[in-house]
């Protein structure tokens, strides 16, 4: 097999000729703009795949992403931004930068000390900068975003000591919901259930548990009981629409108490 350095410049290549004047027209077509949501789509594909596990998988959707940045890139090369070379050289050089610890004289005793001198560094080098939450993209998914958020907070003290301190807000948060149900106007409850929904992220942290990743089980969870439930009455001929709540709760119930058994 070819070197790493080899088949990253093949790849420059097709990138080349699928830009170029033979090349194919739905990728002449593109720009960085357009391409942004495949960016996205893509670098979910690969954080699936690298959940589900299969490595096959992980190493096909990690090559996909890898392609499509480097489209990106190529892009902004032929419009004479930067060119690919000046994206990996200052990449190269702001990983140098900020691990002192490997390239440098300076020693890291554990992750937690790497982590709080990497943000040193990092705000260092935006002197502009005036806010420690840093630059976290707003259209990340809002759970992840809230995440991030508090961890960024956190840096600086503004925290819980621990998770059950939270707690008391989450009551607090829970108890302006129930309050405002009665006829509060929907911007008031839709900002109730954000704060309410902001705390509950801000506890997640604090048990060391991502909310976005927990959140996604609990859905494949719902996902796949759903579907059980389903085929039990279609099983029978019956539609969903037909069903009463209460013989669905009970095959629900009985889906569950199987998949909990069965654990």
């Amino acid at each position: 097999m070819a070197g790493c350095g080899e088949l990253f410049e093949k790849l420059i290549e097709i990138v080349a000729r699928l830009r170029g004047p033979e090349g194919c027209p739905w990728d002449r077509k593109q720009t960085p703009e357009s391409l942004r949501k495949y960016l996205v789509e893509e670098a979910y594909e690969a954080y699936e795949a690298i959940e589900r596990g299969p490595v096959e998988e992980v190493r096909e959707e990690l090559g996909d992403l890898l392609f499509l940045i480097l489209m990106v890139a190529y892009i902004y090369q032929e419009k004479g931004r930067f060119s690919i070379e000046e994206m990996l050289e200052i990449c190269a050089e702001k990983m140098i930068r900020r691990h002192p610890h490997v390239f440098g004289e300076e020693r890291a005793a554990s992750a937690e000390e790497v982590l709080a001198r990497w943000q040193k560094i990092k705000e260092s080098e935006k002197s502009g900068e005036s806010s420690v939450l840093g630059n976290l993209p707003r259209s990340l998914p809002a759970l992840q975003l809230a995440f991030r958020l508090g961890e960024r907070a956190s840096r600086v003290g503004f925290d819980w000591a621990s998770a059950e301190e939270v707690l008391p807000k989450l009551r607090e948060e829970w108890r302006e919901i129930e309050e405002n149900l009665g006829g509060a106007s929907r911007e008031l409850l839709e900002e109730e259930i954000g704060d309410f929904l902001f705390t509950v992220a801000n506890l997640s942290r604090k048990l060391g548990i991502n909310p976005e990743e927990a959140l996604k089980k609990s859905l494949e969870k719902f996902r796949r009981r759903f579907v059980a439930m389903e085929r039990f009455f279609q099983e029978q001929g019956r539609s969903l629409r037909e069903v009463p709540l209460e013989e669905m709760d009970r095959v629900w119930e009985e889906v569950k108490s199987r998949e909990e058994s069965g654990r």
